[in-house]
């Protein structure tokens, strides 16, 4: 694992912005193509409205998510939502968008057309940002979550699974462990000290159920770079 602290976000911003635009280019030139999934919340915001601005081939871009709450897409709840209103912007506009939420009603029942979705996308991913949460979850991969084991099983076959999240709201879609591994850099993103606190936790001895982010800072395929400002 990668640590990369910083002082200021801003500082932070420039810095993941220049890594993730250089990740891409070279897997333009390289294969034609790249491919970028991306979390929700708050903390990416700015990070999106950097790499929005950022001049590259965009319409050779993929981006999708690596997690979804079941709602609609002009729910401010989505993550879909998020990503049209910072990250597919400006130049980013050419993208292509890969969302996960479909026209089931459930995340159970849409299963099968994200799947098919999900196929579509050039693997591994070029570049994959996680955030994590104050329990230590990671995309939609929960604490006490009844299909936490299974998501989380490296020989599942499965590339997305409906997810039941114990203490928050919304049933949610997310990737399974081994797709959110299938990627060339894995980024984890936070900021704040209460964030750092959290990390240094889940660094710490303890079972991977408890706090889900261990699945990915402690498995030896892929390397982790962890970005983090005060």
């Amino acid at each position: 694992m990668i640590e990369s602290f910083f002082q200021d976000q801003e500082t932070l911003i420039t810095q993941l912005a220049d890594q993730i635009t250089q990740a891409l280019e070279k897997n333009i030139v390289q294969h034609g193509q790249a491919s970028l999934a991306v979390s929700g919340g708050s903390t990416p915001k700015p990070l999106f409205r950097e790499l929005a601005r950022r001049d590259l081939p965009w319409q050779k871009v993929v981006i999708t998510l690596v997690d979804e709450r079941w709602v609609a897409p002009s729910d401010p709840a989505s993550n879909e939502h998020l990503v049209h209103q910072y990250l597919l912007q400006d130049q980013a506009a050419a993208a292509s968008f890969v969302g996960l939420k479909n026209f089931f009603p459930t995340a159970v029942q849409g299963e099968s057309e994200c799947e098919l979705r999900l196929g579509k996308i050039p693997r591994p991913f070029t570049v994959l940002i996680l955030g994590m949460g104050n329990d230590g979850h990671t995309a939609s991969l929960f604490p006490g979550s009844p299909q936490l084991a299974a998501a989380t099983d490296m020989n599942s076959g499965k590339s997305c699974m409906a997810v039941t999240p114990v203490d928050v709201p919304h049933e949610r879609m997310t990737l399974t462990l081994p797709v959110l591994l299938d990627s060339q850099q894995i980024i984890l993103h936070i900021t704040g000290r209460a964030k750092k606190a959290v990390l240094e936790q889940a660094q710490a001895e303890g079972p991977a159920t408890e706090m889900p982010v261990r699945f990915v800072l402690r498995q030896q395929e892929r390397p982790v770079a962890v970005y983090w400002a005060a």
